[in-house]
């Protein structure tokens, strides 16, 4: 891809519980996403009429017991990701499906099939984000959650199988002749037979092969670990940064890892996640995040901000403007080490007041944009032309009011600046990303025409995305 045609990547990050923001007790924010499909329709088809890149759901399996969170965040219920994004596949024509699946608590066969069957349902838009999950062990027969060295081993083991798996059989192995009977060719099927350290997998899978060769491949960690894996099977990389030299030397670090594994670096788009608040002026804006921040419950936020960084003090406990003490010894998190280290980093170097750190942040840690669509286009266009970002992961602080602000506002400033798309340009996840469908390991494509006589096979029905 060449510089001229390089354009900016946008995703849309999303709560499977349907609030969006720290503000769920906002009058813009719905509450009853979690059990109104039609909510996620509206949203999805809001992003679409926005050209983004893709919708991508983020997942917990488990359920905080936490009083402070178990009363006053909207964590749960949720969606199964999977299961929401096969209707949403229906309800939309172009924009990517990502759901995150964990590699620590799932089986590689069952993630493979699902997938498959998903790009399938969605003509070729399907998105695996592939994590190691932050907790959950309680629920998998655990008394606490995986190592994180050994999920990443975990994590990099099954990766290898549930690719393997999609490559089990080639795109023609089914030739369905009913001339002759034969309904699959057993020289285009390969039986996996995986033997690892944690997986042992016979294949072959009992899903088609997915229309775009696999699934896009997401993933989220910033850790040691998490970078080598991004390097070597990611291709959208969701992360936290709230400096831009920060942002530059990930940046760099993770595409020149990926060269070892050789991959190209175009083919990996690395989306910063950013909370915009959007106003036509700037004194809009800000009272647009004033009202957002009266709805917020400073003890919910402070709360997850004192579980991200792991610093041993309840910063809800704290005067507004004391100053964030921070111990001399911050012990590592077996969960999530690189937001720990992006918060830690950040509370060391400015040392904010409780009041600045609740302002500066969300409840996850991402940044946080204040501003007018020229504003917040500027910000991206100096992240994206130098060197920091492919593009951003959008986390909008309400829906669907948020929504359709940034696609009515910001989207036609990023437009008019040739920064960003002004209509999808193919048909698969795949194709709109610049990206090549990826070619089977085992088999290579032979004549179709060979392989079945004119007439013998079943005419394929419209797919999902032609009816949507």
């Amino acid at each position: 891809m060449t510089q001229s045609a390089r354009k900016l990547r946008l995703g849309a990050y999303m709560s499977g519980s349907g609030v969006q923001g720290d503000s769920w007790r906002h009058p813009d924010t719905d509450t009853d996403a979690y059990s109104q499909f039609a909510r996620y329709r509206h949203y999805a088809q809001e992003l679409e009429r926005g050209l983004f890149d893709a919708l991508f759901f983020f997942d917990n399996l488990f359920v905080s017991t936490d009083p402070v969170a178990l009363a006053h965040s909207p964590g749960a219920p949720r969606w199964d990701p999977v299961v929401l994004l096969a209707g949403l596949a229906g309800a939309t024509k172009h924009i990517g499906l990502v759901a995150s699946v964990s590699t620590t608590y799932s089986e590689p066969y069952n993630v493979a099939r699902a997938f498959a069957s998903l790009d399938h349902l969605s003509g070729g838009r399907a998105g695996w984000n592939l994590v190691t999950s932050t907790g959950g062990g309680e629920n998998f027969n655990r008394d606490d959650h995986v190592d994180h060295a050994e999920r990443y081993e975990r994590a990099n083991e099954f990766y290898d199988v549930v690719t393997g798996l999609w490559d089990s059989h080639a795109d023609d192995a089914f030739p369905r002749n009913k001339a002759t009977g034969q309904w699959a060719d057993p020289s285009r099927i390969r039986t996996l037979d995986h033997r690892g350290k944690h997986f042992r997998v016979r294949g072959p899978l009992s899903a088609p092969r997915p229309v775009q060769g696999w699934p896009v491949i997401a993933q989220a960690g910033s850790s040691e670990a998490g970078r080598e894996l991004a390097a070597r099977a990611g291709e959208l990389l969701y992360t936290a940064a709230q400096d831009i030299e920060d942002a530059r030397a990930f940046y760099a670090d993770v595409k020149t890892r990926a060269l070892k594994y050789g991959r190209q670096p175009e083919h990996i788009f690395i989306l910063p996640g950013v909370s915009p608040i959007v106003g036509r002026t700037q004194s809009e804006a800000e009272d647009l995040y004033d009202s957002l921040l009266s709805h917020r419950d400073p003890a919910v936020v402070l709360n997850a901000l004192t579980n991200y960084a792991s610093l041993g003090i309840d910063l809800g406990s704290l005067p507004f403007d004391a100053k964030v003490p921070l111990p001399e010894h911050v012990p590592e998190t077996n969960s999530h080490k690189s937001r720990q280290k992006l918060l830690v980093d950040w509370i060391r170097r400015e040392q904010p007041t409780v009041r600045e750190l609740y302002t500066r942040f969300t409840g996850g840690g991402h940044r946080v944009l204040v501003g007018t669509p020229a504003s917040i286009a500027d910000d991206f266009q100096h992240w994206f032309e130098t060197g920091a970002a492919d593009g951003f992961n959008i986390m909008f602080p309400s829906a669907p009011v948020g929504i359709t602000s940034f696609v009515d506002l910001v989207v036609p400033e990023l437009q008019r600046r040739g920064l960003f798309r002004t209509q999808y340009e193919g048909r698969t996840f795949r194709e709109n990303l610049g990206v090549p469908a990826v070619p089977n390991r085992y088999f290579t494509p032979r004549d179709v025409a060979s392989a079945a006589p004119t007439g013998s096979v079943d005419q394929p029905a419209e797919t999902t995305a032609a009816i949507a």
